[in-house]
């Protein structure tokens, strides 16, 4: 199956993608009172990084691309603290939490760096912008 978007051929994405399946069996072995809380909470943080990372390609300024960049990198830290407090609840173990940890760290560093290279393209473009406005005057 080939590519149809630019989102499906970034390495960060497909991190993302793969990491949401990896979430979403886990909390499949979390208890039934916690559907409504954690569950749905990973759920939703989880998808919001491979979303919000996809949603980014679309846009043309790295500023914007930057921003949907910072939404991820926050969800991600949001599925963290999630999983650290499914620790806390005994519905993972210590090694569970590592492998969480791991991805997580992983991913997270790979979207700050995809979002401090689009702030810096970001400045760079205005920087150009600014040249060329004072040129022509």
């Amino acid at each position: 199956m080939g590519h149809v978007f630019a989102f499906e051929r970034l390495e960060v994405w497909q991190l993302a993608r793969t990491f949401l399946m990896q979430a979403y069996k886990l909390i499949d072995t979390f208890p039934s009172s916690e559907r409504y809380n954690l569950v749905d909470q990973i759920r939703r943080a989880t998808t919001s990084i491979a979303l919000n990372l996809a949603e980014m390609t679309s846009r043309t300024s790295y500023k914007e691309q930057a921003h949907f960049s910072e939404i991820a990198y926050g969800s991600a830290i949001e599925v963290y603290c999630s999983f650290l407090l499914s620790f806390d609840l005994g519905y993972i173990n210590d090694s569970q939490l590592e492998e969480i940890k791991v991805r997580i760290s992983e991913l997270s560093n790979k979207i700050n760096s995809l979002k401090n290279t689009q702030y810096f393209r970001a400045e760079q473009s205005n920087q150009q912008h600014s040249t060329k406005q004072q040129i022509n005057k």
